[in-house]
């Protein structure tokens, strides 16, 4: 049997022939959602994938810490964001994160060339470790928001992230929910 998700809610597990993906969350989750909850720093792509359209990033804000001689594990380098993901004019999701940055690559993709963080991911061509946190459901101002709080990991940069969904019914109404 392949890797198990060390802890945290979800459980991905393999062997030669199967796979098997379980996320322990509000029971009314539906299948589309349960994807978007097990994105591994791919959010956006699925996103984009699910709506057929392109997903920006627009920051909100950004905080950072007072770069050194450079980031490692004796001079990391901290910054707290906020970011929409957003299809036009909605917002799909609204991210908050808080990233440590122990190396050179990482501090230059993040800072320098201002990657977004699956991008970072995707431009190191590493699959980071995922820890899912919580998984919750409520209803704020008559919508129905999910939210997801994980960790991604690779050498070189952590991220700790609570993302918002402010409104389900986009997953179940798809491009229409767009207009």
């Amino acid at each position: 049997m392949g890797p198990v998700a060390p802890n945290g809610l979800a459980r991905d597990t393999y062997t030669g022939a199967s796979t098997s993906v379980e996320i322990d969350g509000p029971e009314d989750v539906t299948g589309i959602e349960r994807i978007m909850l097990a994105a591994q720093g791919d959010l956006q792509r699925l996103l984009s994938a699910f709506f057929a359209r392109t997903i920006t990033i627009e920051c909100i804000y950004s905080s950072t810490s007072a770069r050194g001689p450079g980031a490692s594990k004796d001079n990391p380098i901290k910054q707290s964001r906020q970011v929409h993901l957003k299809c036009g004019s909605r917002i799909l999701c609204v991210a908050t994160s808080s990233v440590t940055v122990t190396s050179p690559q990482c501090e230059r993709l993040l800072l320098d060339e201002k990657f977004a963080l699956g991008q970072i991911f995707r431009h190191l061509r590493t699959y980071p470790d995922f820890t899912l946190v919580n998984v919750g459901a409520q209803v704020i101002d008559g919508k129905r928001e999910l939210r997801r709080t994980y960790q991604l990991a690779t050498e070189g940069i952590v991220c700790e992230i609570l993302e918002v969904f402010p409104d389900r019914d986009m997953f179940m109404m798809g491009e229409a929910w767009l207009n």
